[in-house]
């Protein structure tokens, strides 16, 4: 058979892929066109599509953010303007105005994401173990983990840009001593309402529980605790947003998908057979390219405490 032309969305690469993860004889000519630089394989174009719907509903920041695919181009167009229409007066000229201005380029960078999973051997070949479902659903999660950390602490040199980075991330909007009610209010009329519309709050489980107990000065709390949200709109948690410690920026507020993600390339894994095998367990290291970056920072800003 002529191998040339096996692609990743072949069936002869989907079966010579999950070969050479089980350590068994798979060609390397039909392995070629997912072989990357690393070492590493390609996904299978099956198994490639239902990873990015398993990490699309996991990762919460693909879920509130917006999601590119670019592989070949250094540079994404982001629209940075707001559309206006008025009322024109009959027998005037309609204005018009020349829109290319309103794109604004920025900069992709291929930030390289690793995961290593360990799986039992046992389990691995065994004939009732549903091998792919097992190795996408820890591959996910790895991945979701690790990304959800970068998206909101990354240093935009070795990671994508976080929302907290001091260079490219959210505004700060208001400052406080503490967590107040006036303060998180603050926080909420510093954004433009039309970000406003589909805000979302963002903190971690120990800025929740501190503002759900908050009360203004005729004893409301801010938390809706009928639908946990505040001020009606939606709290989300992460365990990678900070406490409330001074200099800290432990609440975010504003509308999330203004933060863009950048697939750089798919997902490419590689069986690591020897380092485990004293633990009778093969390792598997997953590889992805992203970035990621708020590409209008006035959409999402923070409270950050004084000190």
């Amino acid at each position: 058979m002529n191998t040339s032309f096996i692609t990743t969305h072949d069936p002869e690469y989907d079966k010579a892929f999950w070969n050479a993860m089980k350590g068994n004889n798979a060609s390397a000519e039909t392995l070629s066109s997912g072989k990357t630089s690393m070492g590493t394989i390609k996904l299978p174009s099956y198994t490639a599509g239902k990873f990015s719907e398993a990490l699309a509903k996991e990762s919460l920041f693909r879920n509130i953010g917006t999601v590119l695919y670019n592989q070949g181009d250094h540079k994404f167009w982001a629209r940075d303007c707001d559309d206006t229409a008025s009322f024109v007066p009959e027998g005037t000229a309609i204005p018009i105005y020349d829109g290319m201005e309103d794109f604004t380029p920025y900069d992709i960078y291929s930030h390289k994401l690793a995961a290593v999973i360990r799986m039992d051997e046992d389990f691995v070949f065994s004939p009732g173990y549903n091998f792919e479902k097992h190795m996408t659903a820890h591959l996910t999660k790895a991945f979701s983990r690790a990304e959800e950390k970068a998206f909101i602490t990354g240093n935009g040199t070795t990671e994508p840009v976080g929302i907290l980075s001091d260079n490219g991330g959210a505004e700060v909007g208001a400052t406080a001593s503490a967590l107040t009610y006036d303060d998180v209010v603050a926080l909420y009329f510093s954004v433009k309402p039309e970000y406003r519309k589909n805000g979302k709050w963002l903190m971690n489980d120990e800025t929740a529980f501190a503002l759900r107990r908050v009360k203004d000065a005729d004893g409301n709390y801010i938390w809706n605790h009928s639908n946990d949200t505040i001020l009606g709109k939606e709290v989300m948690i992460s365990e990678f947003m900070p406490n409330a410690a001074a200099g800290a920026s432990p609440v975010a507020f504003g509308d999330f998908s203004y933060y863009t993600i950048v697939d750089r390339d798919h997902t490419s894994v590689k069986a690591l057979r020897e380092k485990f095998a004293m633990n009778s367990q093969i390792g598997y290291l997953g590889i992805e390219f992203l970035d990621g970056k708020l590409v209008r920072p006035e959409a999402v800003k923070v409270l950050k405490i004084e000190g």
